[in-house]
């Protein structure tokens, strides 16, 4: 059972709200593969989604979700907002409060914006990233794909590589994936490595091969250009020759290891077109995962909301 209101990070959260929602997300994705569309679950309820930046999986995913549910579903981008008159984020969620939301979704530039909307409303907020923070229903949907294929989380060897510094999907994995008994590897140029990740739980690689070897998991990041200031790097092409998974570097990993990343992948960059679109990718299952560890969250959330608002 969840104890809390909101979802705003893995941080807080105990292993046992991990597996709880891992557990109702994997009866969702059974779900949607026979065709469950039409839930009641959250019948005369209202999502809405709330996000300061672009989306596409996460928003969608958000929105379907609530629709599959049975849920009323508004969509609220904030360049179509009052937020271009000048309005704070507390005045719009008190705004929406009034209109009697039961859930918001929230993609937000700054750190710490969910928290600070979910104190000063009744809904229940759920983090859909946060600047350099956390992304928590990111990383629940990659622990699905990864108890899906493996069944099990605890004892698997996770790599994550690339622009872990801005990277708020690296520190919700670390998190989850430590609570559930996983070892996690990193590995990126040092400029892009966030000083004191190491006393987190991850285990800071000196190569790519490092990382890699025998893992069961490899996992890109996306370099995240729009939050960087220049010069972490000296292009993109020495970063995807020194630093990018390619077929010589995935020799390392187990045997019947995994290709996964968060999306929107740069092609050649991160990882090899011939790895994004091989066997071992699991990029697009990654997607419908996402949709069932949301849906699995409101569920769970609405839940909650009726044993104890």
């Amino acid at each position: 059972m969840l104890k809390r209101k909101d979802l705003l990070g893995l941080y807080d959260c105990s292993a046992e709200e991990i597996d709880e929602i891992l557990t109702e997300a994997d009866a969702m994705y059974e779900s949607l593969d026979k065709g469950g569309k039409c839930g009641n679950v959250l019948r005369g309820k209202t999502l809405i989604t709330l996000f300061y930046e672009n989306s596409t999986r996460t928003r969608t995913s958000f929105e379907l979700a609530g629709k599959y549910l049975g849920a009323h579903e508004v969509n609220i981008s904030s360049a179509a907002s009052s937020v271009q008159k000048g309005e704070t984020l507390i005045d719009t969620g008190m705004t929406l409060n009034a209109l009697k939301c039961d859930f918001i979704a929230i993609r937000h530039p700054m750190a710490g914006a969910p928290k600070l909307l979910a104190e000063h409303v009744g809904a229940s907020v759920i983090n859909g990233g946060d600047g350099m923070n956390e992304h928590p229903t990111q990383a629940l949907l990659d622990m699905l794909e990864m108890r899906r294929r493996f069944g099990k989380i605890k004892g698997l060897k996770v790599a994550i590589l690339g622009d872990i510094k801005h990277s708020r999907v690296a520190k919700s994995n670390l998190f989850g994936l430590k609570k559930l008994g996983a070892e996690v590897w990193m590995y990126s140029p040092a400029t892009l490595m966030p000083q004191g990740i190491d006393r987190l739980g991850a285990k800071i690689a000196k190569s790519r091969e490092e990382a890699v070897e025998g893992a069961d998991v490899v996992m890109g990041l996306r370099i995240q250009l729009e939050r960087q200031t220049g010069g972490l790097f000296p292009s993109l092409s020495e970063y995807s020759k020194f630093y990018g998974v390619n077929d010589a570097v995935m020799k390392y990993a187990k045997p019947g290891a995994v290709i996964m990343h968060p999306g929107p992948v740069n092609r050649g960059v991160e990882l090899t077109p011939a790895l994004i679109d091989g066997k071992s990718s699991v990029i697009v299952d990654q997607v419908t995962c996402g949709l069932s560890v949301r849906m699995a969250v409101l569920k769970l959330l609405s839940r909650y909301r009726e044993e104890r608002l």
